[in-house]
């Protein structure tokens, strides 16, 4: 099944990518995301093909068992699951390295210059949009046999929206960054959402914090400090760290503080004016209670900047002193 879903994905992705790849930047996301608008109300408009509101079920253990395996099990599934994964991974990785993949980074960052040594931009943005379309294909035949249904929710705009904001969350711009993605979302959507009914709210703080601090994503983090930690500079920065975490923590901590009681006055307030958050007894009522939140989150944002604005000095000489070893090494 996720052979044939890639197959059926590589050929749909035939059909749009012949009309959406022809423009690049801005006009491509726009056109994509106009099409897959289009996908999803021909799925409500043709119940009798995608199932409707419904959607279309399935059974994962119809069939004999092969070797004994019927994928009935949670955990023969996850070994399938794993299985494919692992292979998708590094021939994903593997197609960075060939040189159509590094074609295709040079047409996302530079097309005009591509053009110019007589490269076809548009065929490029093609043959990799169907390469695409495969591997989402897998990952969509993999998701029906786990769940065994598929509905329109599927191909809606708040799903693409989704994998795209955990995709610049995780770093975009680097292979494991939407590795990361994925990852940050399953804790988002599967844990967070548990624990409180806020999640989306936290969900678009944090991504408007990575956009100001952050914008190359948990990704770029993660390689500008082992490359600090490879020259052995990391040392210089620990305490600023410790800083950092602790003063957004506190930041943090009046913010959830304030959302929590909000939410519990809107949604809960038939319970009372008493609430607990992390083990601690809240009031909303109560003006201390507020007043303590709302001291904290500016103590802390105040605290939180002049940290940063130390650890953006220290960042910087760092950096420079990187690039003046950098260049001795490469001189001797």
């Amino acid at each position: 099944i996720p052979l044939v879903g890639g197959l059926g994905g590589l050929l749909v992705a035939a059909l749009l990518g012949a009309v959406t790849t022809k423009k690049s930047g801005n006009t491509f996301a726009m056109i994509t995301l106009g099409v897959g608008e289009l996908v999803w109300s021909m799925s409500l408009m043709l119940p009798e093909f995608f199932g409707g509101e419904g959607g279309i079920s399935g059974n994962r253990v119809v069939g004999e068992p092969v070797l004994g395996i019927s994928f009935g099990s949670q955990t023969q599934l996850y070994y399938l699951i794993a299985f494919y994964c692992f292979v998708c991974t590094v021939l994903m990785y593997a197609f960075t390295h060939t040189p159509l993949g590094r074609m295709l980074n040079a047409v996302r960052d530079n097309p005009e210059r591509v053009e110019f040594i007589g490269y076809d931009t548009q065929r490029v943005r093609f043959i990799s949009f169907m390469i695409a379309g495969f591997f989402a294909g897998v990952a969509g035949g993999l998701y029906t046999l786990n769940f065994e249904i598929v509905t329109a929710e599927v191909v809606s705009a708040y799903r693409s929206g989704a994998y795209l904001l955990f995709t610049f969350l995780g770093g975009a711009l680097f292979f494991f960054g939407p590795i990361i993605g994925a990852v940050l979302m399953v804790i988002a959507t599967v844990l967070l959402s548990e624990w409180t009914k806020a999640w989306l709210l936290y969900l678009g703080l944090i991504f408007l914090v990575m956009v100001m601090y952050a914008p190359g994503g948990v990704a770029s983090l993660l390689l500008m400090n082992l490359r600090v930690y490879a020259h052995g500079l990391l040392k210089k920065l620990w305490k600023l760290y410790l800083g950092l975490f602790g003063t957004a923590a506190a930041t943090m901590l009046g913010v959830v503080a304030m959302v929590e009681m909000l939410y519990h006055i809107k949604l809960n307030e038939a319970l009372g004016p008493q609430m607990t958050l992390m083990g601690v007894a809240l009031n909303t009522r109560s003006v201390e209670t507020w007043t303590g939140a709302v001291l904290l989150v500016l103590i802390g944002g105040v605290l939180f900047d002049q940290v940063r604005r130390r650890f953006s000095r220290q960042w910087e000489q760092i950096q420079s002193d990187i690039e003046v070893e950098t260049q001795r090494r490469a001189a001797a």
